[in-house]
């Protein structure tokens, strides 16, 4: 049961010009229920285990942290600061194919958030995205299917921002143009010279975005169905459908043909900040057909499709984070999931659970190369297995 031979070649084999991004040391200072610990880490595999809500999830999140200069969960920074602390200092220290990089941020009660690469602080934090590559598989993913089109546009984002500073800076200069229309309207301006010009950047923005996504949709797919196949064994079909307002026809057209309309809502109401990504599980949407066993497979496929989409993409093997991965799972499940993620096409993995009998299963798979901690109420303790 292993992906096929040309799939293999086109997404997954090692390419000696990737780089190898490891993760070498982490400390975190208030970040939620950690109030201090420095983490040395294996380059391979690292295990965390603990009951419920003693801090694993948070320990990845401030990993996660460091490379898209936010919260998995999107937890405002407000609420990141532990209680009672005025301030929260995430500090990762990579080995980068040999070259040291130090990521330093910085997050304080009222204050912009402070991000630095090497001690020197980034002008925009735009410009950090990508140098981390990371994917993290969590819980909190089954919001891609039971939440709205926001968290799956979300989801084509981050995969296509962490490789394409083109499109992160179309995706920006496109909401920027948004937000300004939506001023307009709700302002109830009547200045059609302004609505032209903002019209015409998020009709060009839009198109290099919609371009972008739907090729991504496309190539991604095939990956995503040969994960599916090979987690569950099953002959079901996973399909991904990118839907959008203008797949026939200019934005700038259905914009000005909606003005009157978007001024009485007070927003815009068409554009690429309305296209959905559908779901779908043998033609039909998953968020209604699928059981908990399959929406949890759905998403670790689409998880480890997005992996490799990285790492093709790219030129630097991406971080996987696993969180409570293994929940609500069969024994054939877990263990075709532990037979993907100690092969050779990952690198370096963090992975937590409730049950140790996992991490352990795991841990006696990969030789020498582990590190296996436990968690209780913000501590972090390396142990052996």
């Amino acid at each position: 049961m292993y992906i096929e031979k040309t799939l293999l070649h086109l997404y997954y084999q090692y390419n000696v010009s990737l780089y190898k991004m490891i993760l070498r040391k982490l400390s975190i200072l208030n970040y939620k229920n950690i109030e201090q610990t420095e983490v040395a880490f294996s380059p391979k595999i690292n295990c965390f285990f603990g009951n419920n809500g003693m801090g694993k999830t948070n320990l990845l999140d401030a990993l996660y942290y460091l490379s898209f200069t936010k919260s998995h969960i999107n937890t405002p920074d407000s609420q990141i600061i532990k209680d009672g602390q005025g301030i929260c200092v995430i500090q990762g220290v990579y080995d980068y194919s040999g070259r040291e990089e130090n990521i330093f941020c910085a997050i304080r009660s009222g204050q912009r958030k402070q991000f630095k690469r090497n001690k020197k602080e980034y002008d925009k934090l735009s410009e950090h995205i990508g140098l981390l590559p990371l994917v993290m598989i969590s819980p909190a993913d089954v919001e891609l299917i039971r939440g709205g089109s926001d968290e799956r546009r979300r989801f084509l984002d981050m995969i296509i921002s962490q490789q394409d500073k083109q499109y992160l800076n179309a995706l920006i200069q496109y909401n920027k143009a948004l937000h300004q229309r939506n001023i307009l309207l709700k302002n109830q301006s009547r200045d059609n010279s302004l609505f032209e010009v903002l019209e015409m950047q998020m009709d060009m923005y839009g198109r290099l975005v919609y371009d972008t996504r739907k090729q991504l949709v496309e190539d991604f797919v095939p990956v995503f169905n040969d994960y599916y196949h090979q987690i569950c064994n099953f002959s079901e079909n996973v399909d991904l459908r990118y839907v959008s307002q203008i797949d026939k026809g200019e934005l700038k057209d259905l914009l000005a043909e909606n003005r009157e309309r978007d001024r009485v809502l007070s927003y815009t109401s068409s554009g690429i900040h309305k296209d959905e990504l559908e779901m779908l599980l043998n033609a039909s949407l998953i968020r209604r057909v699928g059981s908990q066993g399959q929406n949890k497979t759905y998403l670790i496929a689409l998880k480890l499709a997005q992996f490799a989409f990285l790492k093709e993409k790219g030129n630097t093997i991406p971080i996987l984070l696993l969180d409570d991965l293994f929940d609500k799972l069969d024994a054939n499940r877990v263990e075709q999931i532990i037979q993907l993620v100690n092969s050779d096409q990952f690198g370096q993995i963090f992975i937590t659970d409730t049950n140790r009998k996992y991490l352990d299963e795991i841990l006696s798979l990969t030789g020498n190369d582990y590190s296996l901690f436990k968690v209780d109420n913000g501590n972090v303790q390396p142990l052996t297995i």
